[in-house]
C-alpha cells in the first residue's frame, strides 16, 4: 500500500500550478531559454507552497536566492518583481515563503540536505561538487522529477514587519544632474549620479578647466578682490591665513605677497559666470550644516576653506562610519572625524570638512550632499546619570574567603561618569541566591545592574542561568574582546544589564570601558556592533595604561 505522504508527493509530480509536468518543461523553455534544473526544482517547491498556504489569504512571496527560484514564483502565482509582490533578499539560501501580505504569517520552502542524500545528482548540482560539463542533464532531470518535492522541507514562518504592504515610490522629481525622473526621496540627485549606477565609462570623472579662474601678477592685483584666503607658514610656529577671501589687495600688501612666495594670485572678476561651480567656501558652510547632528556645532565663516566641527556638550561622539566613508569617496569632498564612541567634553574639536580644490563641480558638490541628506553625519548623544546597581557573585567572596575588590573598582568607574550607585550585592555561586539578589538591587531603583564573576565555563558559575531566572531577555553573551571575552549584555524589563568577566580584577582597561558609555548613551548594543569591536580590541597590556590615549577599542 502507497501510504498518503506517497500519493500526495505523486499528485504534485503530476501537476505543477496549472501545468501539466511536460507542460511546465515546455514553459520553462521558452520563458528561461533553457530547460534550467533550478527553474524545474523551483515548480515543486512553489507548488508545495501553493498547497500548504490556506485558501483565500492573499499572499506575498519571499525568494532568498535571485537565482532560477524567482523566476518559478512569477511563473506560478501573481507574484512578481515588477508589481512589488516578489521580494528578492539574497541570502544565498535556495528557499522560498509565500506570506499573508498584511498579517506576514506564511509557509517558507527549502531544499532539504538530509534528504537530498538520496538524490545524488541533485545533491552535486546544488553543492556544485561536479563541474556543469560533467553533470548529466538527463540524469538530473529524471532525479529531480523522481524527487519531485520529496527534496523540500517546510517550516511556518512569520514575515518581519518592513516586507509588509507595498511602499510607495512617493513623488518623482527630474534629477538636477541627469534630468531623468527619479524618486525625491533618494535625495537631491538619483542614485546613480551618487555613484551607485552599474556602469563603467560612463560620464567619467573629468575636473575641466574653468574659464573664469585668473591669475594675475601681485603687481596687477592691487585694488582687486582676493578669490581665497592665502595661508602663511612660519615653520614650527604658526599657520594661518594671511589674507582672506574678499580682502582688497593694497599696494603695501605686494611685498607681503611676494615674500609668502606669491608671485600670480586668483583675483575676483566682475561678472564671471560660475553657475556649474561651487566656491570651496559654500561647499564647506553645506558641508558642515549637513553633518552637524544633536551635540553639535560649527563655526563660520570658514578658514583656508575649511570648517571645523566641535561638541556643543559633554557626551558620547557617534559617527555614521559607512556615510562618512561613501562621503569621502565623492571626488574633491573630505570630512576627517575622531573615531566613533570616543567621550567628548563640550568645546572639543570633532571633525573637520572642506572641498578640496578652490572651486567644486557642481556634479561632485551635489552627489556629496546627497549623502549628507540621508540623515545626521555625526552626533554627541548625552549619557545619563544612571543609578547604578553592583552584584559581586563568588562563594569565596560571600564566605568572606578573600576581599571583594569588584564593587570599589566598578563603582569608581560608574561614579566618574556621573552615575550613582544605589546598591550592592554579594551572592554565593547558587542560582536562587543570584536570582534573589538582583530582585533586591532592582528593588532599590537600579535602571544598569552590573554583575561581576560567575561568567566563564565552570561548573560553579551560574550567574547567567540566575538572570535569566530573574526575567533577563535579549542577552549576548561573549564579545571579540581581550581583555573581556566573556561580557554579558541583557535586559530586565527597562533595566539593562552588563555582565563584567573577572579579567576586570587584574587590568585597568577591559570591554566594560568600552561598552558602559555606549549603555549610558542609550544606544542599543547588537552582536552585529560587538563582532566590529574586535578589529582593535586587543589590548597591548602597557605596563602603565593610559586609555583612553591608545589604540585599544579603536
Amino acid at each position: 500500500m502507497i501510504c498518503r505522504q506517497k500519493l500526495v508527493q505523486m499528485g504534485l509530480r503530476m501537476k505543477i500550478g496549472s501545468y501539466s509536468y511536460d507542460d511546465y518543461l515546455e514553459l520553462v523553455r521558452s520563458f528561461h531559454g533553457n530547460l534550467a534544473p533550478g527553474l524545474v526544482v523551483g515548480g515543486f517547491m512553489v507548488e508545495l507552497a501553493l498547497r500548504n498556504i490556506p485558501e483565500g489569504v492573499l499572499f506575498d512571496a519571499v525568494c532568498e536566492t535571485p537565482k532560477c527560484l524567482p523566476d518559478a514564483v512569477q511563473l506560478l502565482t501573481p507574484c512578481t518583481v515588477g508589481n512589488g509582490w516578489l521580494k528578492i533578499v539574497n541570502l544565498g539560501r535556495y528557499a522560498l515563503s509565500l506570506y499573508d501580505k498584511y498579517q506576514g504569517k506564511g509557509i517558507r520552502i527549502f531544499l532539504d540536505p538530509v534528504k537530498l542524500r538520496e538524490w545524488p545528482e541533485i545533491e552535486a548540482w546544488l553543492y556544485k561538487t561536479k563541474k556543469k560539463s560533467e553533470q548529466d542533464k538527463d540524469v538530473l532531470l529524471a532525479q529531480i522529477k523522481e524527487a519531485g518535492p520529496g527534496i523540500c522541507g517546510i517550516q511556518t514562518v512569520n514575515i518581519q514587519p518592513r516586507y509588509l504592504g507595498k511602499k510607495s515610490r512617493g513623488t518623482i522629481a527630474d534629477c538636477s544632474l541627469c534630468g531623468e525622473p527619479y524618486p525625491s526621496a533618494d535625495g537631491s540627485i538619483c542614485r546613480a549620479c551618487q555613484g551607485e549606477a552599474p556602469y563603467t565609462g560612463f560620464e567619467p570623472h573629468t575636473v575641466p578647466e574653468l574659464p573664469f579662474l585668473k591669475a594675475v601678477s601681485v603687481e596687477e592685483a592691487v585694488g582687486k578682490t582676493a578669490l581665497h584666503d592665502m595661508t602663511a607658514i612660519d615653520p614650527g610656529e604658526s599657520k594661518g591665513p594671511a589674507f582672506k577671501r574678499g580682502q582688497k589687495i593694497g599696494a603695501g600688501d605686494v611685498c607681503r605677497l611676494q615674500k609668502m612666495g606669491k608671485h600670480k594670485i586668483y583675483v575676483e572678476e566682475e561678472n564671471a559666470s560660475r553657475e556649474d561651480w561651487v566656491h570651496e567656501n559654500e561647499a564647506a558652510i553645506a558641508f558642515a550644516r549637513g553633518m552637524a547632528g544633536e551635540g553639535i556645532t560649527y563655526a563660520t565663516p570658514p578658514r583656508e576653506g575649511k570648517i571645523g566641527l566641535k561638541a556643543d556638550r559633554d557626551g558620547l561622539l557617534v559617527v555614521e562610519e559607512d556615510r562618512l566613508e561613501r562621503f569621502n569617496m565623492v571626488p574633491g569632498v573630505m570630512c576627517a572625524s575622531l573615531r566613533s564612541y570616543t567621550l567628548v567634553r563640550s568645546g572639543r574639536n570633532l571633525a573637520g570638512t572642506r572641498a578640496i580644490p578652490l572651486f567644486l563641480p557642481r556634479r561632485d558638490f551635489l552627489h556629496a550632499m546627497g549623502i549628507l541628506e540621508e540623515g545626521d553625519l555625526l552626533r554627541v548623544l548625552p549619557m545619563r546619570k544612571a543609578r547604578v546597581g553592583i552584584l559581586v557573585t563568588g562563594s569565596e567572596v560571600f564566605q568572606g574567603l578573600i576581599e571583594d575588590k569588584f564593587i570599589p573598582i566598578i563603582s569608581s568607574k560608574v561614579e566618574n561618569l556621573g552615575c550613582a550607585t544605589v546598591k550592592t550585592a554579594i551572592a554565593p555561586d547558587d542560582r536562587k541566591a543570584i536570582s534573589g539578589a538582583v530582585r533586591e538591587i532592582l528593588d532599590a531603583g537600579a535602571d544598569l545592574l552590573v554583575t561581576t564573576a560567575g561568567l566563564s565555563v565552570d561548573p560553579d558559575d551560574v550567574t547567567r542561568q540566575a538572570l535569566v531566572d530573574a526575567g533577563a531577555n535579549d542577552m549576548l553573551y561573549g564579545a571579540p574582546i581581550l581583555p573581556g571575552a566573556m561580557t554579558l549584555l541583557a535586559r530586565i524589563g527597562t533595566t539593562q544589564v552588563m555582565g563584567v568577566p573577572a579579567c576586570a580584577l587584574y587590568f585597568k582597561t577591559t570591554s566594560f570601558d568600552l561598552l558602559l558609555p555606549r549603555l549610558l548613551a542609550g544606544l542599543k548594543i547588537t552582536r552585529r556592533d560587538l563582532a566590529r569591536l574586535g578589529h582593535g580590541a586587543f589590548c597591548l597590556e602597557c605596563k602603565a595604561c593610559t586609555f583612553p590615549k591608545c589604540p585599544f577599542g579603536k
